[in-house]
């Protein structure tokens, strides 16, 4: 068990982040890269010291790549402007919420977000609140992304494994559609009351002589270029290039005045590239205990690996999680003579509520926290750098995520599992 120690470098990131923006604010926001930085290299030196480096420098790959996607996505959407009519009503919010879960299978989670989080704070600035920031990460940022391996990093993972590219569709269909309406009649519910109290005149704006419009369309050519290059594996790198060069090109090509109307800026994502790079180090220590330790930690049925899966998505990153389970659900049933493809597909087929499990899990569960899953750091920047007051690490887990989505996943573990 001292192999622990080296997670206190990862405990002390997250509570960093929990904690020091709500007591120390300014200290935070100017010292936030150096507490990164010097968490990352504790961890970082421990494994050159035991001649392990490989395992940073395999995660520093995967920060890459994620970095990559992210920030390419970022750039891209920037470049995309939807005007809106007037001021959105409960109803219309819940259309909208509904279309980006939907389009979450399409163009990603991290996709969807970067080109529908700006539109939604501008339908709704005259009474935007947190939890209209807390339910678009709950549902376009996460949930609505579990029906394709485009949707969220972990499936994708798995489809690479061996999982069909259609199992997802086939299988995750009734937890996604009952969990996507028990958010939206959750969040009809509070949105109804929060529209009551709003002036009349901002009530009346929904009717107003505005026109929903889209600018920037060559974007799009440049969004799908980047949603493309996900599925390159080799050589190394030259899926992380081509979605570099296709923000390069797209800020080079966008019309200063589409970025203006956006208040586009690189602010946000320098800080969850800062972030993440502190967090994809200092989690290796976290990751391989659970990789060493998952057949004796009483994983035994589907319900075990749901809540196992998703417990650690919430705090670490959620496609190395999706894997390490897994593996473990793999290490359960299947003979490893076999090729690792093949380990999936015959888990899939012959133990697929173990895979549900896990995949429900990775995706449902990254909704939990603030870094979760990579775009709900990236919501909360972009909401913040508009003006929109967002929940603090604590606030959200508390006030949001436990009370509203912990009920909701008992439920499906009920019904499902």
């Amino acid at each position: 068990m001292l192999e622990l120690i080296w997670t206190v470098p990862f405990i002390a990131l997250l509570l960093s982040m929990a904690v020091l923006p709500v007591w120390k604010t300014h200290w935070w926001e100017k010292n936030y890269p150096f507490v990164c930085t010097v968490l990352a290299l504790i961890i970082a030196a421990r494994y050159l010291s035991i001649g392990r480096f490989g395992a940073i420098l395999h995660s520093g790959h995967e920060y890459i790549s994620f970095i990559a996607l992210i920030g390419s996505l970022f750039v891209v959407a920037g470049g995309i402007h939807i005007s809106v009519k007037g001021e959105a009503t409960p109803m219309v919010n819940c259309i909208f919420l509904l279309i980006g879960g939907v389009l979450a299978n399409i163009l990603g989670t991290t996709g969807a977000s970067m080109v529908l989080i700006r539109p939604w704070i501008r339908m709704n600035k005259y009474r935007i609140t947190a939890f209209h920031v807390v339910f678009f990460i709950f549902i376009v940022s996460n949930i609505g992304g579990s029906l394709t391996p485009i949707g969220d990093p972990p499936l994708f993972l798995g489809c690479l494994r061996g999982i069909p590219f259609l199992w997802t569709l086939k299988n995750l269909w009734p937890e996604w559609l009952l969990l996507i309406f028990i958010l939206l009649v959750v969040f009809f519910f509070i949105d109804s009351r929060n529209f009551k109290k709003a002036p009349l005149e901002v009530r009346e704006r929904e009717t107003s002589e505005e026109t929903w419009r889209f600018s920037g369309k060559r974007n799009l050519f440049f969004l799908a270029a980047i949603l493309g290059a996900v599925f390159i594996q080799k050589p190394v790198f030259l899926r992380e290039a081509l979605m570099i060069l296709a923000a390069i090109l797209s800020l080079r090509l966008t019309p200063r005045t589409v970025h203006e109307q956006n208040a586009f800026s690189f602010g946000p994502i320098i800080e969850v590239a800062l972030l993440f790079l502190g967090i994809f180090v200092t989690m290796v220590p976290a990751l391989e205990w659970i990789e060493h330790h998952a057949h004796t930690i009483g994983l035994e049925d589907p319900l075990h690996f749901f809540w196992g899966t998703g417990l650690l998505s919430s705090v670490l990153d959620n496609a190395p999680t999706y894997l390490n389970f897994l593996s473990a659900a793999m290490g359960l049933f299947i003979d490893p003579a076999h090729p690792s493809a093949v380990q999936a597909s015959m888990l899939a087929a012959q133990h697929a509520d173990f895979v549900r499990a896990i995949s429900l899990g990775a995706v449902f569960f990254g909704a939990m926290t603030y870094i979760g899953n990579g775009p709900n750091f990236l919501v909360k920047s972009i909401a913040e750098k508009s003006k929109v007051k967002t929940p603090t690490f604590f606030g959200y887990v508390i006030t949001y995520s436990v009370p509203i989505l912990i009920p909701a996943f008992v439920l499906i573990s009920i019904l499902f599992f």
